[in-house]
């Protein structure tokens, strides 16, 4: 029994040829039903979709012995697996994998308003045959190893959070040729992820908002485990997942304010990984593609490798960046520096909101919460002390911003906020001067407002 190990039918289980189940009831009166969905669990179990008491789930729960009869897709070979039903699970990083899959199946059969998971379906795969015809193609080797190696390799070379950011995409396009990707990072209340770097769109999106729990990209937070799905399905949008929340919290009117998530406007194949550093969550990676079936459980398994390197990694690079400079890297000494341009330069008028530190330069919206409260100081210190050069210390320790201690929030917030500068204005930048130091570049005349309320 310890002997099989379906790890390498892993395939059979994406859904391009349905699945057979036959069961028997007490008085010995076979049934066999066809499967929307099978999820391979570990080398010894499965699950299936326990979405309706009928004739199948009856059965079952009188006799718990099953088969299972799976198809390669790729070779024709066609395996028989003898399987005893253990438990139904309904809560929990597995039934929420399986929810999110079957949303995408009922969407891509029509079937949105039928198919609703009730439980996930647990079995132990006991005996396994397998029946491979004569014209049967030879399996293709997976290259996934080759190629996460490629990829941990340009991980390795990042010397801070924004090369890292950079180069992870850059290895997920250009290795995996995954084309349509985006990370995220989990803010300070652990309440909410905010994107921080993305690839692939007609806009950036860093600085979007989106609510543990909700989505394909919420879920696989608060989950703490991969959610893959394979076809479209509006149930689990960001866009659905961004509006659900503004009306749970009755923040309709905000809605004009916020930075849109980006995304593909059909999107019919997701993956999102948690980005955990053992038990800590830092945030998602999340790819898509306008493709059904882009992703396999290879792909979502080298993701997963991938994601946790880097989470390590911006841990420690967060950690090297909180530390003082060495006299080397000593600050030069600054020029005098007030918030003005040429003559005839337009003043911008910025303006930040107490109540949670929204900026507008203009009218045109910014940034706000954490990033927001360190850019209006940063232009208070410009403005009040002529200085442009500042370090990731002073603002950790800086009292009127009562940041968490936790580092790497404010590495990626600097992140944040010097990529949402890059993108809305051309008079201001943020330039890296050395390490945990870098440069605020403002080149035309600005005016302050305080808005208390």
């Amino acid at each position: 029994m310890n002997s099989v190990n379906i790890s390498p039918l892993r395939t059979c289980f994406e859904g391009a040829i349905p699945s057979t189940l036959a069961t028997c009831a007490s008085d010995g009166t076979p049934n066999i039903a066809y499967l929307s969905q099978v999820q391979y669990v570990d080398r010894q179990h499965l699950a299936t979709t326990f979405q309706f008491f009928n004739k199948t789930r009856q059965n079952i729960l009188a006799n718990p012995n099953a088969v299972l009869k799976v198809v390669d897709p790729f070779t024709g070979a066609g395996h028989r697996l003898h399987v005893r039903y253990l438990r139904t699970e309904t809560s929990g990083p597995l039934f929420e994998s399986m929810k999110a899959k079957l949303a995408g199946i009922a969407s891509h059969t029509g079937m949105a308003d039928v198919f609703r998971l009730l439980g996930a379906d647990i079995y132990v795969v006991e005996q396994m045959e397998t029946h491979a015809p004569p014209s049967a193609l030879a399996a293709t080797a997976s290259d996934s190893l080759p190629r996460l190696r490629q990829m941990s390799a340009l991980l390795d070379g990042s010397q801070d959070l924004d090369e890292l950011l950079d180069n992870t995409l850059s290895a997920l396009q250009n290795v995996a040729q995954i084309d349509h990707t985006m990370i995220l990072k989990l803010d300070e209340s652990g309440e909410r992820l905010f994107t921080v770097a993305s690839r692939g769109y007609s806009t950036s999106g860093v600085g979007s908002e989106i609510p543990i729990g909700h989505g394909v990209i919420g879920v696989a937070a608060r989950e703490r485990t991969p959610i893959r799905i394979s076809h479209m399905t509006s149930e689990y949008t960001y866009g659905k997942a961004v509006r659900d929340s503004a009306e749970a919290l009755g923040l309709h009117h905000h809605l004009e304010t916020a930075i849109p998530m980006p995304g593909l406007p059909e999107s019919r194949s997701q993956l999102a990984v948690p980005i955990l550093a053992g038990q800590t969550l830092y945030g998602v990676l999340y790819v898509e593609s306008p493709e059904d079936l882009r992703f396999s459980y290879d792909e979502e398994d080298m993701l997963q490798i991938l994601a946790h390197q880097f989470a390590w990694m911006a841990r420690n690079l967060a950690c090297t960046a909180a530390v003082d400079p060495t006299p080397d890297e000593s600050p030069r000494t600054p020029q005098p520096h007030a918030t003005r341009g040429p003559a005839s330069d337009k003043p911008v008028r910025v303006r930040c909101f107490k109540a949670d530190h929204s900026i507008f330069l203009d009218e045109d919206y910014l940034i706000k919460g954490v990033a927001g409260a360190i850019f209006w100081k940063l232009l208070q210190v410009i403005q009040q002390e002529g200085r442009d050069q500042f370090t990731n210390r002073e603002l950790r320790l800086a009292p009127d911003l009562a940041l968490p201690d936790i580092a790497d929030n404010l590495e990626a917030r600097l992140v944040l906020l010097q990529r949402r500068l890059a993108e809305r204005t051309d008079f201001i930048r943020m330039h890296k001067t050395g390490r945990g130091r870098f440069q605020l570049q403002v080149s035309r005349t600005l005016t302050t407002q305080l808005v208390e309320s």
